[in-house]
């Protein structure tokens, strides 16, 4: 008799799911809040968020070489799926040429503007 009031208090005691969530956002809420710079001095973030830049600028010639191959691998494959289906008479060879043109096109523009997106001219 003892026993099963006891488990059916302690029942009662465990946490909700909802009170779990609760604890956790207000936990990580006031970490947050306590890790923000009080004094106002940001000029550590500030270096960081610069060193970080100058790190990926240096990136961004060989990830623009990167688009131009793709983009060339993108049609030469296309190219060859594109004849395949033209020798098999497929229905829809136009739409794979689109999507094919369309790809190249999409990889080429953002090879282009991904130098202008970090501010490098060259």
């Amino acid at each position: 008799m003892f026993k099963e009031k006891l488990i059916k208090c302690m029942k009662g005691l465990r946490p909700s799911g909802r009170l779990k969530m609760l604890s956790l956002m207000l936990l990580v809420g006031t970490t947050a809040a306590l890790a923000q710079n009080a004094a106002g001095d940001y000029t550590a973030g500030t270096t960081a968020l610069g060193t970080v830049t100058t790190e990926i600028a240096k990136y961004v010639p060989y990830v623009v070489k990167l688009c131009y191959a793709i983009a060339g691998v993108v049609a030469i494959v296309g190219a060859i799926s594109v004849y395949i289906k033209m020798n098999n008479e497929e229905q829809d060879v136009k739409k794979s040429i689109m999507m094919i043109v369309g790809a190249c096109i999409f990889l080429v523009a953002a090879a282009q503007a991904l130098p202008l997106f970090f501010g490098i001219t060259s």
